[in-house]
């Protein structure tokens, strides 16, 4: 024996097995903290806001209901048997040697166990299938409820900074709504767009993976891009031609989108900012010139040296997609995400509608600045030169506070300078700075902090929502 606990302490044992382990060094203590835990998980599943307890009660009345019945047919069969043998068994088996009380006690006690244990069985076995392996069916089941009664949340943008805060803010809520940019010409959306004549599906493709329910190997597959093929395959994004291929057969982009949103069990909508074919038209200050430069096309904007002075859509002054003007008017919180300033993120403001919907709005609305300028648009840019580009563009009082990284640390790609935000901030609306840099990519957000960080300034704010 003592050889074989010796085996078991050298060798490298999976996870799973560590208990055992564990065990074998102090069995009564164990024992006691597995049905300790025990206990508790019993507990939770009748903790407020599971929406078990309701059911629990009704088959627990169903049972009472039939245990009634059984029992009457059982007590008539007693005062009516001639079997002696008969009698006897259902005189013992009823307990009836025993007094009222305490045999009521018994078989209510014998009974509720049994309902528990029977109801967490069956519920153990339809949810196994969607259970994280490792992971309590009821943490599942509470982590599931407590984020469909999270806030209403909104977030416009696009690029892969709105795709970043998404995959953070869905751990806290599924009431998620992304507003994405459709000026995107670049890349294998703009071959699309150029070929097919859709909207650009690839802001959209990214933002439905990060919502997926499960980013595995149908997500992966989604943004899956063909490396190598013939000149018509090359570049482009799986995602991007199964959204154009849906487009075709539903008759409708947002149709499309709607159903890549089932396939990928997204919990949340995406939603264009308008269904018109629209293009992103600059006018940029050239380097050490005078004059400057009209750029078309969302794509060759950062392309080209010098500053933005201006941007616009053409055709000026697209109507908005209706869904996405009711989702921002009932909306808790509204985000204009991290990203692009001028070609992912004004191009959305730029449509008349959702502005007019966000200033409208009675939701806490936050600016998230970039941590690290994007070269070719905001060289140069701090906290400030960000939220005035805004303002001029579409006017003033559109956020209630703003958003900043306040951590310097790491090193950024060439060409690249952190986005500075002073403690003396003068600009027009309230700042908050806190650490939200992704220590493996420091030009990026970290999701997980930044959605706590938005989650906590909305309860600060308004007080839980549920």
């Amino acid at each position: 024996m003592l050889l074989i606990q010796e085996y078991l302490r050298n060798i490298d044992l999976p996870l799973k097995d560590c208990y055992y382990r564990e065990d074998m060094k102090n069995p009564p203590n164990n024992r006691y903290a597995a049905i300790k835990k025990s206990i508790s998980s019993a507990k939770a599943w009748l903790e407020p806001g599971l929406g078990i307890k309701r059911w629990f009660v009704l088959v627990l009345a169903g049972t009472m209901i039939i245990s009634i019945g059984v029992a009457d047919i059982l007590l008539d069969v007693f005062r009516e048997s001639t079997n002696e043998y008969l009698s006897q068994i259902l005189y013992y088996g009823a307990l009836l040697f025993l007094p009222s009380l305490l045999r009521s006690a018994i078989f209510g006690s014998i009974g509720i166990f049994m309902i528990l244990y029977g109801f967490w069985g069956f519920n153990r076995s339809i949810l196994q299938p969607f259970v994280t392996p490792g992971k309590p069916v009821i943490d599942t089941v509470a982590h599931f409820r407590r984020r469909g009664r999270g806030p209403r949340i909104v977030v416009i943008g696009g690029g892969h900074g709105q795709a970043t805060l998404l995959r953070g803010l869905k751990k806290h809520t599924t009431n998620l709504t992304a507003i994405v940019t459709v000026a995107d010409d670049g890349g294998s959306s703009g071959r699309l767009r150029d070929s097919m004549g859709i909207l650009p599906p690839g802001d959209i493709r990214n933002c439905l993976a990060a919502l997926s329910n499960d980013e595995d190997l149908i997500t992966q597959l989604f943004q899956y891009r063909f490396a190598q093929g013939d000149n018509q395959l090359e570049g482009h994004s799986f995602g991007n031609l199964f959204i154009s291929a849906l487009s075709d057969l539903t008759g409708s982009f947002e149709e499309a989108v709607a159903e890549s949103g089932r396939v990928l069990s997204v919990h949340g909508r995406v939603l264009p900012s308008t269904l018109h074919d629209v293009q992103l038209i600059a006018d940029k200050t050239l380097p050490h010139l005078t004059g400057e430069v009209r750029v078309h096309g969302e794509s060759n904007i950062p392309e080209i040296d010098g500053k933005v002075r201006q941007v616009w859509l053409e055709p000026n002054n697209p109507p908005a997609f209706p869904e996405a003007i009711r989702e921002i008017l009932r909306a808790d919180m509204i985000v204009i995400a991290p990203g692009s300033l001028f070609t992912s993120i004004l191009p959305n403001l730029l449509v008349p509608d959702i502005a007019a919907a966000i200033r409208s709005s009675q939701a806490f609305k936050v600016f998230v600045c970039n941590v690290a300028t994007q070269p070719g648009e905001t060289d140069g840019y701090d906290c400030l030169d960000h939220i005035e580009a805004i303002d001029s563009h579409v006017g003033n009082s559109l956020f209630d506070i703003v958003i900043a990284n306040a951590e310097e640390e790491g090193k950024l790609p060439k060409g690249v300078d952190w986005v500075a935000a002073p403690l003396e901030f003068e600009g027009k609306y309230p700042l908050y700075r806190a650490n939200l840099i992704d220590w493996d990519q420091p030009s990026a957000h970290n999701a997980d902090k930044l959605a706590q960080v938005l989650i906590d300034l909305l309860l600060e704010r308004t007080g839980p929502l549920v």
